[in-house]
């Protein structure tokens, strides 16, 4: 028999929701939402980047997104510029102050996810994350199912 609390989706949309409001919590004193912080520590990561790659790796919308990077480059927080090699692209990049604060962020971001896979052994945590990974990319199979579908319109 089908249960929605025993529902895989479920499951992982509760956990997710939750570590997400209690992080966006902790980073509101620092004047920064969760997005914010999302960018932060991918450029944190992978260094300068292209908006659509920003967007694949932050799971945040590109419209959405490019208000986000412009009011964090107002903040001093970004910057935007144009590589030599390819003027028709603009590359995302921390300033000082972004990467001093996305430092002062990512030690918290660590403490939320130590908090969450207590109980857990190291080993386990590295195959959670890996079967994780394998979930998202089987997705792209019902991403593509929905894309070939017809549009059809309710009656």
């Amino acid at each position: 028999m089908y249960r929605l609390t025993d529902a895989f989706p479920y499951l992982i949309a509760r956990v997710g929701v939750r570590m997400a409001e209690l992080f966006a919590k902790r980073l509101e004193s620092f004047g920064v939402t969760l997005p914010m912080y999302r960018v932060m520590a991918a450029l944190w990561q992978r260094g300068g980047q292209r908006l659509g790659d920003l967007s694949e790796m932050t799971s945040v919308e590109i419209s959405t997104l490019s208000r986000l990077v412009g009011v964090m480059q107002r903040r001093g927080l970004l910057s935007r510029r144009r590589p030599d090699s390819n003027a028709r692209t603009v590359e995302i990049n921390l300033t000082k102050s972004g990467c001093a604060l996305v430092e002062r962020l990512i030690p918290l971001a660590q403490r939320h996810e130590e908090v969450g896979l207590q109980g857990f052994a190291a080993d386990e945590v590295d195959v959670l994350k890996k079967n994780l990974d394998t979930v998202y990319r089987n997705l792209e199979v019902l991403d593509r199912e929905i894309s070939a579908q017809p549009i059809t319109t309710a009656k």
